[in-house]
């Protein structure tokens, strides 16, 4: 069991799903898709109508098509299930807005001012916003190198990229001095 057993009994009410998969292309760009699915356990009484059990409240998807420097250079949105078919998928085609927008470059911010509130669907939106950690783990190992022995890192005098950007990889912490020694630095002594 991943999680510690519960103390309490309980019931499902809800599922919701996301799925991320990255796929590299022949033409060298990349595709990244992200789907989000919720499902009730229970049929469900929509202003739309009745939504049986275990069929989707929401089947969304977005594909944005990437390069090696993570500019997005094209965007589909799907909406396959929605609660008010007919008006949730009518925002789809907007999202061609983020064309043009890079996934390191103060993206999320940008889907915010692009897509966020009534400019777009909050689920759509919210998929967007993890689509830059799905891409930085899509091109770990074939695009980036996430070794420093024989990688750019060493011949440019970079430091990897992964570094100082999460509790595990923070420079002066046990995993950089274990995995990538030449980065490490020495915690600040406090007087």
């Amino acid at each position: 069991m991943f999680f510690s057993p519960p103390s309490s009994r309980r019931v499902l009410q809800h599922s919701r799903i996301i799925h991320i998969d990255a796929y590299a292309r022949e033409d060298e760009l990349w595709d990244i898709e992200a789907r989000i699915q919720d499902f009730k356990s229970t049929d469900t009484h929509l202003a739309s109508g009745v939504r049986p059990a275990g069929e989707p409240i929401h089947d969304l998807g977005l594909r944005i098509c990437i390069n090696s420097v993570m500019d997005i250079v094209a965007v589909e949105a799907v909406s396959a299930a929605n609660p008010y078919p007919g008006h949730c998928n009518a925002i789809t085609p907007d999202y061609t807005k983020l064309v043009g927008l890079n996934l390191l470059k103060q993206f999320r911010h940008e889907v915010g001012v692009r897509m966020g509130g009534n400019r777009g669907c909050t689920h759509l939106t919210e998929l967007a916003q993890i689509l830059p950690t799905a891409a930085v783990q899509a091109f770990a190992g074939h695009v980036v190198s996430v070794n420093e022995l024989g990688s750019e890192h060493v011949q440019n005098q970079q430091q990897p990229f992964q570094l100082n950007r999460c509790h595990a990889l923070k420079l002066d912490g046990g995993a950089v001095a274990a995995y990538y020694p030449r980065w490490v630095k020495q915690p600040e002594q406090s007087e």
